[in-house]
Order: structure tokens, then C-alpha cells, then sequence
């Protein structure tokens, strides 16, 4: 059995490490935050103190916040880790930022697998994520295993690394602009006299509304949940900032993503402490009215 470790216990990282666990595979753990190695060993993990107490890991998983702390994180895990090890890069960074990693690792005896992910806390509690996964095609075969432990859907995207963030970026733009359309779409009900729970009916009847996507933030922005609900929008507003530069990269206009950005530039600057539904409070202020059942 492979000895599996992340860099990264957050909300996303604590879940797919209970997953890990429950799928028999031995888990160490790392995090800047002591609280949350607490939280790994009550599940039966291994909290460790430093990086360099990841050496003996076979796969090691890094899900932290930025492309440079990824960086970090991988130039570090070179110098300790065994020859033949793999890195699966699970954090959202930019397709640039993937490459330069794979640059960093050229020439050395590590596997690399470029592989965001996609369903949030709920996902990888749940062991149900959706991953993007840009690796050889050996290295992919190779770790089934440990992808198939914390993900549902796994998708081969490519060979290449950065092509697994090429096809997040992508999504979130898709993700952000979803967003935005509830936010509105709730907002101007409400402000047009229509009760909440009329609202939720109607949209959830509908093939674009009768999924856990709409449900799960309309019910939270009706019962007022605006923060610690897992799916925070500094996040969400760094994702989409990849989704920009990249179309600027490429030479491509991004109308509503462009507006998405706009909308969780502002709301992040309201509520930086808040989830991606506060947004909707920008809009309830502007308006005058209140979303709630």
C-alpha cells in the first residue's frame, strides 16, 4: 500500500484525506496551522512538523492556495522525496504557473500529475470531486488508485502539465458566471415582491435549476449561511483571475466572465472574510430587498 501525504489540510484537503484514510492508504499530513494536524490525527492520520517529514510518502498531494506557494512547496519536496515518488498537484494555479513547476522537476526522477479538482468542501468530504488530470499516460495508470480514493469522475486531459489548469480555468469561468445569473436572477425576484420559496420552486423545477449547484446556493442565501460554508470567495475570485489572464493570453474577450470578476472584485472587498453567496448582500444593498424564503 502506497504511502500517501498532503501539503495543505484545509477544507479541501482535510476531505480528501479522511477519503485517503478510509481507503486504507496511509496519510501524512502538513499544515502551517497545528489545529488542523490535530484534525488529521482524530482521524488517524500522521500530522507532521515540517516538510521534510514527508520523505517517505510515495504520493504526495499539494493542495494549497497560489501558484507561487505551490512552487515552494514542490522545490522543496524535490530535495526530500524518493526517486520515483509522484507529486499531484490538486491546488488551482495558473497553466503558466503548472509549467514552471514541470520545468522545476525536468531532468530529476519525481513524477508529476497536474490535477485541479472541481465540487468544493461537499466533494471532497464526500470523496466525489471531479478531477482534471494532465500526466503521461503511464504516471496516470500508475495512480489510479489514489486519484479514484479522493474523486469520482477522473478525466484524462492530456499528457502535458498545465493542461489539467487549462481546463479548470475554463470551467471556473463557466462556474463564475452561474454564480452571478443565481445571484441576479434571486435578487430581482425578491425585489419584485416574489416570495424566496416561490422562487426556489419554480428554478428548481427547470433543467437549468434542478441541480445540487442551484439548490445548495439558493438554500444557503435564503437561510442567510454567508460565511464558513466552505466555498469561500477569495477563492473563487482568485480562480477567476486565472480564467482572465488566460484569455488575455490567448487573445480572447471574456464578456460575462469579465462582469463575474467585476461582481467578486466587489464583494470580496465588502466581505473578505465571506463565501462566494455573499455576494448577493452587494446586490440586496444596491436594490433594497432581501432574498429569503
Amino acid at each position: 500500500m502506497k504511502t500517501t501525504a498532503l501539503v495543505g489540510l484545509g477544507n479541501m484537503g482535510i476531505g480528501m484525506a479522511k477519503n485517503l484514510l478510509q481507503a486504507g492508504f496511509p496519510v501524512i499530513g502538513y499544515d502551517l496551522r497545528a489545529d488542523r494536524g490535530d484534525l488529521l490525527s482524530a482521524m488517524g492520520g500522521k500530522p507532521a512538523g515540517r516538510l521534510a517529514d514527508l520523505g517517505t510518502a510515495d504520493v504526495v498531494f499539494v493542495m494549497v492556495m497560489s501558484g507561487a506557494q505551490v512552487q515552494d512547496v514542490v522545490g522543496n519536496l524535490k530535495t526530500i522525496l524518493n526517486d520515483g515518488a509522484t507529486i499531484i498537484v490538486t491546488a488551482t494555479i495558473a497553466p503558466a504557473e503548472m509549467r514552471a513547476v514541470d520545468d522545476a522537476l525536468a531532468g530529476g526522477k519525481l513524477n508529476l500529475i497536474d490535477s485541479p479538482v472541481s465540487g468544493g468542501k461537499f466533494g471532497a468530504d464526500a470523496g466525489t470531486l471531479t478531477l482534471m488530470v494532465a500526466a503521461t499516460n503511464e504516471v496516470f495508470a500508475a495512480n489510479q488508485d489514489v486519484l479514484k480514493a479522493v474523486g469520482e469522475q477522473i478525466f484524462h486531459v492530456g499528457e502535458s502539465p498545465g493542461m489539467g489548469q487549462t481546463v479548470k480555468a475554463s470551467l471556473q469561468a463557466l462556474i463564475g458566471v452561474t454564480f452571478v445569473g443565481i445571484f441576479e436572477s434571486l435578487a430581482m425576484g425578491a425585489k419584485a415582491g416574489i416570495k424566496g420559496e416561490t422562487l426556489y420552486e419554480v428554478f428548481a423545477s427547470t433543467h437549468v435549476g434542478n441541480t445540487p449547484f442551484f439548490k445548495n446556493c439558493a438554500e444557503l442565501i435564503m437561510d442567510r449561511r454567508f460565511e464558513d460554508t466552505g466555498s469561500r470567495i477569495d477563492t473563487m475570485y482568485k480562480d477567476l483571475g486565472i480564467s482572465m489572464t488566460m484569455a488575455r493570453e490567448n487573445g480572447m474577450p471574456l464578456f460575462a466572465t469579465s462582469t463575474a470578476y467585476e461582481l467578486f472584485q466587489a464583494g470580496i472587498s465588502l466581505y473578505p472574510e465571506g463565501d462566494n453567496w455573499s455576494i448577493v448582500k452587494l446586490l440586496e444593498q444596491i436594490s433594497g430587498t432581501e432574498v429569503h424564503w
